[in-house]
């Protein structure tokens, strides 16, 4: 991500300003669709079941997911986090993780004859098939996203040549093209939906032949629980979000709360990261979660506000989520 964001994320709005307007009993509403995604879960899932088929170490380039908490399990059950295939011994077992890598990052794994096993997630991967398709018709492709975000590095590593990272709409007029007929956006999958068109509405004022991705490149799980958000909070004093700092979809949770119109928005990896002193006056509290974070880390958070007099959960469902990704063909036997 290109700026830096506080452990405990958070902006509080003046007293009345988009307050919710329930006046009953200390409530708490929670989101519904929130954490795990069908790509964290395989993704997770992958290494667990690597560990199981081929024990300890097994390596993983990056963070698999961005979870604190997730990392520091599989950490403890012998995945070893490295920052770049040379840090892994030759010949060894080594993960790539949800984000996806670029061609040179596969070809630097495979000079130092190390086992590969890709978690990226499909969604990922198809934003990468799309960057190459479009590289080969020598297209101009605009990649919304994050600079220094694993996902756009490995996308942008599959057509270096060919792609220009826009980092939201301020960028926009840095941007400039060989051919205004052929210019294409893609983007990272976890933006926020509503800033990303915002951007591309800044791109097509200034390439108006513009063309858009063949599908829709921000994933169903980053929509759905922005949704969500989007949904309860209005009637929310305060939302918790619960995720990592390097999490791009989860900070993007606290950002959307806010804007529609919670009083105070904060993002805590764990229960003991929250300030009671933020339960002053509140009488409903939305929570949510980004799409790598368990379930048990937000029962953490319903648990500490139940000790606080929030009894009360009430869900608030926007979408039901049904799909699942199969795990990469080198684990599926271990699985059945």
């Amino acid at each position: 991500m290109s700026s830096a964001v506080p452990l405990n994320l958070g902006i509080a709005r003046p007293a009345g300003d988009g307050a919710s307007a329930y006046s009953g009993a200390k409530r708490v509403l929670l989101a519904e669709p929130r954490g795990y995604c069908a790509g964290v879960d395989r993704a997770v899932e992958t290494v667990e079941k690597a560990l199981e088929k081929h024990g300890a170490p097994v390596y993983v380039r990056k963070e698999i997911v961005h979870n604190r908490h997730v990392v520091e399990t599989l950490a403890d059950r012998g995945a070893i986090f490295v920052e770049e295939t040379d840090e892994v011994p030759e010949g060894a077992l080594l993960v790539f993780s949800a984000h996806g890598v670029s061609p040179a990052v596969h070809a630097s794994a495979a000079e130092r004859q190390l086992r590969t096993i890709d978690a990226t997630c499909p969604l990922v991967t198809k934003v990468h098939q799309e960057a190459k398709r479009f590289a080969r018709d020598d297209y101009d492709i605009l990649l919304i996203g994050h600079e220094g975000h694993e996902e756009v590095e490995g996308t942008a590593g599959e057509a270096p040549d060919h792609v220009q990272l826009v980092d939201g709409p301020d960028a926009v007029d840095n941007v400039t093209v060989r051919d205004e007929s052929k210019v294409i956006w893609l983007s990272q999958t976890t933006l926020s939906v509503d800033e990303t068109m915002t951007t591309v509405a800044r791109l097509r004022e200034k390439f108006p032949t513009l063309q858009d991705p063949p599908s829709d490149d921000i994933c169903y799980a980053t929509q759905n629980r922005q949704v969500a958000v989007k949904a309860m909070a209005p009637e929310c004093d305060l939302v918790i979000v619960v995720g990592s700092k390097n999490s791009s979809n989860s900070v993007r949770l606290v950002e959307v709360a806010l804007t529609a119109g919670a009083r105070a928005s904060y993002l805590v990896d764990y229960a003991k990261e929250v300030d009671t002193a933020w339960l002053d006056g509140i009488k409903t509290v939305g929570i949510t979660s980004g799409a790598s974070v368990p379930e048990i880390l937000v029962q953490g958070v319903i648990d500490l506000l139940a000790e606080h007099g929030f009894a009360d959960v009430q869900p608030v469902t926007t979408a039901n989520e049904t799909l699942v990704f199969s795990l990469p063909r080198e684990l599926r036997a271990a699985r059945a």
